[in-house]
C-alpha cells in the first residue's frame, strides 16, 4: 500500500461531512468502487490509497461539487454519483452543478415530492417536448423516456393546457401469446402498459386515475385503436414503438390533429418484430430529420436511471454484439 494522500478539502463542519459521506459512508464506499481504489473518511479528512495525480484529481473535483450541492440545499443519491463520475471527464464542473441547481420541477408527487430531470439528456428531452409538437425518445431501457412524457402530460392536463391524454402500444407479444390471455385485445394490452399505470398513479392516486379513465380523459388502448381517428387537443403518446411497422408508425404519426403534441418513445435495440421486418421507429428517426417542429432525441447507456446494475447488463448485451 501507498502513502495515503490526503485531500485537500474544508468542511464547513462535522454535519456536512456526515451528509457529504452517507449513511455509514455509503457513499465513501460507492465512489471507492467507481474509482477502484480505497477511499477512507473521518470526521476531520478524506485520505486516498492512491498516488495517481489525475484519480487524485478526479475524485477532488467530485467532493468539491457534492460539496457545493450540500452548501446550496440540493441533496444527492447514489444513481447522481454514478451519473456525475460517467460525466466528469468531459463535462465542466459549472455545467455539472448547472445541472442539478437549475433544473425546473416536472410535477409533484400525488404526496407533494417535486420530480426533475436526472441527466443532461432527460433536461433536453422535456425541452424538446415543450418546443415542439412531435418528439422521439430513443434509447435504452430505464432512461424515462416513456415516464417523463407522461408526467408532461399530466402537468399539461392539470394546467388546462391539453383535454386528454392518450397512451398506446402496438400489440406485438414479445415471446408470450397475447391469445390464451383473458378479454377482448385492449384486456389483453393492459399488462402491458403497467408502467404507464404505475407513473399516473403516482402523481394522481389510484382512484383519480381510475375516476379520469372512466371519464375518457385518460384513455390507454392498443395502437390498433387508433385507425380513422384525428386526435386533437391532446397529449399522445407511443410507447414500445421499435415493434411498430412502418406502416403502423404512418398511421399513428398522421392520427396528429391541431393543438396536440406527441411523443414516441421506443429502443431500436429491443424489437420484437420478425427478423426482416423493418421497424417504424427506425424508418421514422432515418427520414424525419431536420424536419421543423420534430425532434428526435437518442439517450445513452449513462442515461439509464435504474439500479447501476441495469447500465452493466446493458453494457454487457452491448459488448457481446462484438
Amino acid at each position: 500500500m501507498v502513502d495515503l494522500v490526503k485531500l485537500d478539502l474544508e468542511f464547513s463542519g462535522v454535519s456536512e461531512m456526515v451528509t457529504l459521506f452517507g449513511v455509514n459512508e455509503k457513499y465513501v464506499k460507492i465512489l471507492s468502487n467507481l474509482y477502484g481504489i480505497e477511499i477512507f473518511a473521518n470526521q476531520q479528512e478524506i485520505l486516498l490509497d492512491t498516488s495517481d495525480p489525475l484519480l487524485i484529481s478526479s475524485i477532488k473535483r467530485m467532493f468539491q461539487i457534492l460539496i457545493r450541492l450540500l452548501r446550496r440545499n440540493v441533496g444527492f443519491n447514489e444513481r447522481d454519483l454514478i451519473y456525475i463520475h460517467h460525466i466528469l471527464p468531459k463535462t465542466a464542473d459549472e455545467d455539472i452543478l448547472d445541472l442539478f441547481l437549475g433544473r425546473k420541477e416536472i410535477i409533484k408527487t400525488l404526496h407533494g415530492k417535486p420530480i426533475y430531470p436526472k441527466t443532461f439528456n432527460q433536461a433536453l428531452y422535456l425541452d424538446a417536448i415543450e418546443k415542439h409538437t412531435l418528439t422521439f425518445g430513443i434509447g435504452p431501457a430505464g432512461t424515462g423516456k416513456t415516464y417523463l412524457a407522461v408526467l408532461v402530460a399530466l402537468r399539461k392536463l392539470k394546467e388546462g393546457a391539453i383535454k386528454r391524454l392518450v397512451l398506446t402500444r402496438p400489440a406485438v407479444e414479445a415471446g408470450e401469446n397475447l391469445g390464451f390471455l383473458p378479454g377482448d385485445l385492449k384486456d389483453k394490452v393492459d399488462p402491458y402498459l403497467r408502467p404507464l399505470y404505475d407513473a399516473m398513479y403516482e402523481i394522481l392516486g389510484v382512484r383519480q386515475t381510475e375516476e379520469t379513465i372512466e371519464k375518457g380523459i385518460i384513455e390507454i388502448a392498443p395502437l390498433a385503436y387508433m385507425r380513422g381517428r384525428t386526435l386533437e387537443n391532446a397529449f399522445v403518446i407511443l410507447d414500445e414503438a421499435q415493434n411498430t411497422t412502418i406502416n403502423q408508425m404512418k398511421l399513428f404519426l398522421t392520427r396528429l390533429g391541431f393543438g396536440s403534441k406527441m411523443v414516441v418513445t421506443g429502443d431500436i435495440t429491443q424489437s420484437d418484430l420478425p427478423q426482416k421486418v423493418l421497424s417504424g421507429l427506425v424508418k421514422a428517426s432515418q427520414i424525419l430529420t431536420n424536419v421543423e417542429d420534430i425532434h428526435i432525441l437518442f439517450f445513452e447507456n449513462i442515461d439509464v436511471v435504474r439500479h447501476p446494475l441495469v447500465q452493466t447488463i446493458i453494457q454487457r448485451f452491448e459488448d457481446a454484439k462484438d
